[in-house]
């Protein structure tokens, strides 16, 4: 059976190749060493990089999902106790009408991430093959040869091997302390990125309804999915996981204070900003309020009159 990922794995393992020699090149030794751990936070930098387009798609996409929820919920009243086949199709068409008008539909918000699974797992092998293919047992990945992946394989984070992983062998408690930190590391950044979105640029309109509070679920469900799987990866995946959260941290937080959702309070810290750099300049301006964004109000039913008998 052909190996699907093979395309994604040779271009990983051509940029920590290339990003290992550009390390080199600053002064740092050829062979295992600090080089292959800089190596992996390259490779992230890199692809986070690539990615920036999207994340500003998926900061949009995110930020309009929760904003519709008001509009959202509007619709789900009108269709609450119709079940026919009609009114169902009416709903679906409505909301897709919606979705299109805001321009986002659900997984736009999920786009960066779904595209980051297939350079996930593709590092997640060319790590594992490290020490087969260091043993000749396993056929070159790109640069990534018998020599070279002898270098990578023996190159430690804090005594740790960047292809070992808590819970396999070899492993010893090194090893584990390592990667319980690591784990811990990858799960807190994970949860401060998603609550900094859901909770910081959001107004108090968005934060209610079916959709928030599957968001409020998530928030913990996928650290703690995270936490479970973690003990499986090896160091470098958990170090590629680190970094990519740090990175999307830092990202989120340079968009957000510049960009904020209307209505969140974000946006307050925003025009409070605004007024103490004005109050500089000399200019005294008051603060600008948030922009109150109002659930809007299902069309009120009017009462049916009764026909009264005419007197004869």
């Amino acid at each position: 059976m052909p190996n699907l990922l093979y395309p994604i794995e040779w271009a990983v393992a051509w940029i920590m190749y290339l990003c290992h020699k550009f390390f080199v090149f600053l002064g740092l030794p050829e062979g295992a060493g600090v080089a292959w751990i800089l190596s992996i936070v390259g490779l992230t930098i890199v692809i986070r990089i690539i990615l920036i387009p999207l994340f500003f798609k998926q900061i949009k996409a995110s930020r309009a999902l929760q904003m519709i929820q008001p509009e959202l919920q509007a619709l789900q009243k009108k269709y609450k106790n119709k079940q026919d086949p009609a009114s169902r199709e009416a709903m679906g068409r409505e909301t897709m009408a919606l979705y299109k008008k805001h321009g986002t539909n659900p997984m736009a918000s999920c786009m960066p991430i779904l595209l980051q699974t297939p350079i996930f797992f593709a590092l997640f092998r060319v790590l594992t093959s490290l020490s087969q293919i260091a043993e000749g047992k396993k056929d070159a990945i790109g640069p990534i040869d018998q020599a070279v992946a002898q270098a990578a394989e023996s190159s430690e984070l804090f005594g740790a091997s960047l292809s070992a992983t808590f819970l396999h062998q070899p492993t010893d408690l090194n090893t584990k302390i390592v990667s319980a930190v690591l784990i811990v590391m990858m799960c807190a950044t994970l949860y401060i990125t998603q609550r900094q979105l859901t909770m910081k640029n959001m107004p108090p309109s968005a934060m209610v309804g079916p959709m928030a509070q599957t968001q409020k679920i998530m928030l913990y469900l996928i650290p703690g999915m995270m936490a479970i799987s973690g003990v499986n990866f090896p160091i470098g995946v958990l170090l590629y996981w680190v970094v990519t959260n740090l990175w999307s941290t830092g990202q989120q937080f340079y968009t957000i204070s510049r960009m904020p959702a209307p209505g969140s309070e974000a946006e307050k810290l925003f025009n409070e900003r605004k007024a103490r750099k004005a109050a500089k300049k000399g200019i005294v301006i008051e603060a600008e309020q948030p922009t109150i964004i109002e659930a809007p109000r299902g069309q009120r039913q009017q009462p049916v009159r009764k026909n009264r008998k005419k007197k004869k």
